[in-house]
């Protein structure tokens, strides 16, 4: 048996049964919120951002043992950070906790303030008396979004006619002119006659005991849409929702939709799950989700359930889609830029001490420098010089060698596509103009920012090169203002 299982298997519970971690939250930093993960043997989960009188509350799901606590239910809890400007953070012990028995997982879920109390829900998971998993919702409620108070009945709310009792979780609340709470809740319909049943419930309350079951948002997807996310920015409406861990996204006109299928799905970054937004100051927008962490630690390796926190600035386009890029108040900051020097093969130009060009219609061509820290922040601006196949960089690269040493990123501006070593993202535009990138690899996360408008991550830690390699091939692109620096 994997020794973390056995690990979290011998958590007792005290008198209260309140399941408890070894979280101190006066022990993690103030200032480092991006990549954030709890000190020791404990991992960010599902991010819950909310934002309130210039507040950002940042609730996240406390996991022990990559989703194994409690015989692989979860033993998942709410905790808490806030910010009022997104470079210094205060930490917050448990805030909404496994107190009895029966609750197996406080799953992910939602914050509203409606008349000063900060409402919360969330769903609980839980083995009903057949010894069937069930989900079900639950709410509590506080004076300032730190305290809060469980309420009864809980759950308060079982499952809704029709709709799966197994999967009935992460609601979504918001409130209406009117006074009305609107859950949105990730299930699947029983009554489908195919396998594409998954929906989104609407469910409806004036005083948060009488619901109705109002049309569903969305249905007839391929799984259950986790995680949903719903805000109106500047005449729009989006519903966000998870599919198999990526995260995805609708917008309209209408409060409830039709919906539009956006140009790029900006928030689907793959090796980042649960992307939720809240509103920040000055009509700002920043989203929240998390990088899985990789079996075994292995580069190659499938995801498993918890990581660290990873935190975008998002964009509204003129049609109304969404673009992500780095929030500027969370970048790692850096020493001085360091100084390079350069080694080059033929195809290569030195244009000035940062700037090169490389032209290689036949083939590959590349320069590279060497001696870069593990941990470093990489800019530069690439231009493309008519068609070519691809270009990027080879980063933490090792020697000589091309194929098997270091993590490529490569743009293609013909497929619009952008990869990183195993992962891929689609509908990346603009890549065929002057372009500006971004790079922060810090300990086994890659991050990247393309042009201001797409980002994509990956968990990354096993090869430890320190050469950082400039390539392009079959075409000419300039690659100017290089600038390196090693993270603090």
């Amino acid at each position: 048996m994997n020794h973390l299982l056995i690990a979290c298997l011998l958590i007792s519970f005290s008198a209260s049964a309140q399941f408890k971690l070894n979280f101190d939250a006066a022990k993690e930093s103030p200032t480092k919120m991006q990549y954030f993960k709890p000190t020791g043997n404990l991992f960010v989960g599902d991010c819950i951002p909310f934002f309130h009188k210039g507040t950002y509350y940042l609730y996240w799901l406390l996991d022990s043992a990559h989703h194994s606590a409690l015989n692989g239910l979860g033993g998942h809890q709410w905790a808490l950070s806030t910010s009022t400007d997104l470079k210094t953070w205060k930490h917050y012990p448990v805030v909404i906790g496994i107190d009895e028995d029966w609750e197996k997982s406080i799953c992910t879920g939602s914050v509203v303030v409606k008349d000063n109390v900060f409402y919360a829900f969330y769903a609980t998971r839980l083995i009903d008396k057949d010894g069937k998993v069930n989900e079900q919702l639950s709410y509590a409620t506080s004076p300032d979004g730190i305290r809060f108070t469980k309420q009864k009945p809980n759950p308060f709310y079982t499952s809704a006619p029709g709709y799966s009792k197994r999967d009935f979780r992460d609601p979504k609340v918001v409130v209406d002119e009117a006074g009305n709470f609107h859950l949105f809740v990730s299930s699947s319909s029983d009554s489908s006659i195919t396998r594409a049943n998954g929906a989104m419930v609407h469910l409806v309350s004036k005083d948060l005991k009488q619901w109705g079951v109002e049309k569903p948002l969305i249905v007839t997807q391929d799984d259950v849409p986790e995680c949903p996310d719903y805000f109106e920015w500047n005449g729009w409406y989006y519903l966000v929702y998870g599919r198999g861990g990526n995260t995805f996204y609708l917008q309209s006109k209408n409060k409830y939709g039709p919906w539009q299928y956006p140009s790029s799905q900006a928030l689907d970054e793959d090796w980042t799950n649960v992307v939720k937004t809240a509103a920040f100051t000055n009509g700002r927008r920043i989203a929240a989700g998390w990088v899985p962490s990789k079996r075994d630690g292995k580069d190659n390796n499938g995801e498993i359930f918890g990581g660290n926190v990873v935190i975008r600035e998002v964009i509204q386009e003129k049609d109304g889609s969404l673009s992500t890029k780095f929030a500027p108040e969370l970048i790692p900051p850096t020493s001085a830029a360091i100084k390079l020097v350069v080694s080059k093969d033929p195809t290569v130009r030195e244009l000035t001490h940062s700037s090169f060009r490389i032209t290689s219609p036949d083939g590959l061509g590349a320069f590279y420098f060497d001696r870069v820290p593990l941990n470093s922040r990489i800019s530069f601006d690439a231009t493309v010089k008519g068609s070519i196949e691809d270009f990027g960089l080879l980063l933490r690269h090792a020697d000589r060698s091309w194929e098997g040493n270091g993590y490529k990123f490569a743009l293609s501006p013909q497929n619009h596509t952008a990869s990183l070593y195993n992962t891929t993202i689609k509908a990346v535009e603009g890549v065929d103009k002057k372009i500006h990138i971004e790079v922060v690899m810090a300990d086994d996360i890659v991050d990247i920012s393309i042009g201001g408008k797409r980002c994509i991550v990956n968990r990354l830690g096993e090869k430890k090169g320190k050469k950082l390699v400039f390539y392009a091939k079959h075409g000419t692109v300039d690659f100017e203002s290089i600038v390196v620096a090693q993270i603090r």
